[in-house]
């Protein structure tokens, strides 16, 4: 009995694991290529192309169709976990605090997000800071 709960605890966990991963369907990368005339979203090059989560998998993001694009090697790292590719200063993707659920509380009409997020201010340095909030503006206390 005990080793039945316990194989079957593994293939719930194994199952659950899937369906939140990073894999990208050959199918689903079949449609986006067509879908997207096989150039990168963001600068049109045909080389070294990448499929890129639109909302980031670290958000949230799914790897479904429509959270999908083609983009280049170059823009895609420059995008990063981002909704900007910095190489074209162009937007190719969602923002992490866009789209956020958000629940009213009964004594005021403040509304917080109900999950902590990422930091949408960035660093001295140019780069996207690190710290997780909940504040409804987006910002960390460095960056209100």
């Amino acid at each position: 009995m005990k080793k039945t709960l316990l194989i079957l605890s593994f293939l719930f966990i194994c199952i659950g694991s899937f369906a939140q991963s990073r894999y990208i369907s050959e199918t689903t990368k079949k449609v986006v290529f067509a879908r997207d005339s096989g150039v990168c979203q963001c600068c049109g090059s045909s080389e070294n192309l990448e499929y890129d989560h639109i909302m980031p998998y670290s958000c949230g993001g799914d790897s479904s169709v429509s959270n999908i694009q083609l983009l280049c090697r170059k823009c895609n790292r420059s995008k990063s976990n981002s909704c900007y590719c910095k190489a074209h200063r162009k937007k190719v993707g969602i923002d992490c605090c866009q789209g956020e659920t958000k629940k009213k509380t009964k004594t005021s009409s403040k509304s917080y997000s109900t999950s902590a997020k990422q930091c949408t201010g960035t660093t001295q340095k140019g780069a996207r800071c690190k710290n997780r909030i909940k504040h409804p503006t987006g910002r960390c206390h460095y960056h209100r």
